[in-house]
């Protein structure tokens, strides 16, 4: 049964603000019911906002029936079809576009999309440059190592997806893609500002800042979680309840990024940080050594079903993520600070 507000008299509502990671994503209404329904079963109507920032980077949403492979499938199961024209016994695809050629291009891109001026840092130098290319290589070794390879004497690898290699190539092959671009565009294409903007817009629409508002919970996934964080740290309302899906935060070239020290918001007073060991997006899967005070962070690891173990759909209905957001979004407001 979904859980419903507490009874205030209709003067204290709980609310929940979403924020959602790389890559272009369905109409803003459909997306948020999405991720409604894989938390509480149903669509939560004005209870909950959605910062929805895929237009600063990725124009037009996606039709209704294309299913997002970084966001997970709606009703969570695994889509088996590979790129157009994949079949059975066609020649396969190759693994990845090579690091150093990506990595070329997506600077390439960046600085001719790049209405400020110029990007600060090529996608190849710096530290996030590294990262970029180390999550690149890393993507292309999961790939690989995927493969069952019998031989003499050797055992077939596991499968940690259940999907045929061409199909398991393309999703590494988007997933790679759009979490690096935006990235690249959110740290050093000028991009930063604006995705910020729409996170303080949900915010202020949920009123974040309101006296005696109910329970506050903010989820975010990828680099909505790094959108989030920054504007949670800079801006510190009193959120019951933060949630970072399958984050990049733990990262050190991320941190180096930050615009203020890695550390808990003040007014936080609980930081969930959820990540399946095989999601290439978090690479380091614990905040809690980085962002203190440490005893406000939880780190958990849990498994991720999606195709490419990034889907956020699949991480807000673990029941891991799941109770803990319920019971903060039901919990009475707290008389104060």
């Amino acid at each position: 049964m979904a859980p419903t507000a507490p009874d205030t008299g209709g003067t204290v509502r709980p609310r929940i603000v979403y924020v959602h990671g790389s890559g272009p994503k369905p109409r803003p209404e459909l997306l948020k019911a999405q991720w409604d329904r894989a938390l509480f079963g149903r669509d939560l109507g004005g209870e909950s906002h959605l910062a929805y920032w895929a237009p600063v980077l990725h124009g037009e949403p996606l039709p209704d029936p294309v299913p997002d492979p970084l966001e997970g499938t709606p009703d969570g199961s695994v889509e088996t079809r590979g790129e157009e024209g994949a079949e059975e016994g066609s020649p396969r695809p190759p693994v990845l576009e090579d690091p150093a050629q990506f990595m070329a291009r997506t600077a390439t891109e960046a600085r001719s999309g790049d209405a400020g001026g110029g990007v600060a840092r090529s996608a190849g130098g710096g530290a996030l440059g590294g990262w970029l290319r180390d999550m690149t290589y890393l993507a292309e070794a999961l790939a690989l190592a995927e493969e069952p390879r019998p031989g003499p004497g050797e055992e077939p690898l596991p499968e940690a997806l259940p999907l045929p290699r061409p199909v398991r190539t393309a999703l590494f092959r988007r997933l790679v893609k759009h979490t690096f671009e935006d990235a690249h565009a959110y740290f050093f294409g000028g991009a930063g500002r604006a995705v910020r903007q729409a996170v303080v817009e949900a915010l202020d629409a949920a009123g974040a800042d309101a006296d005696g508002a109910g329970p506050l919970v903010v989820v975010g996934h990828s680099l909505g979680s790094v959108a989030a964080y920054e504007v949670l740290a800079a801006r510190n309302p009193r959120v019951d309840l933060f949630v970072t899906l399958g984050s990049p935060l733990a990262v050190t070239e991320v941190q180096d990024c930050l615009a203020a020290p890695p550390a808990v918001p003040s007014r936080t007073a609980r930081w969930l940080n959820a990540s399946d060991g095989r999601d290439v997006v978090a690479l380091d899967h614990t905040l809690r050594p980085e962002y203190a005070p440490p005893g406000r962070i939880t780190d958990l690891l849990v498994s991720n079903g999606s195709e490419n173990h990034h889907g956020v759909l699949e991480y807000l209905a673990d029941a891991l993520v799941r109770d803990p957001v319920r019971r903060a979004w039901t919990r009475p407001a707290p008389g104060g600070d």
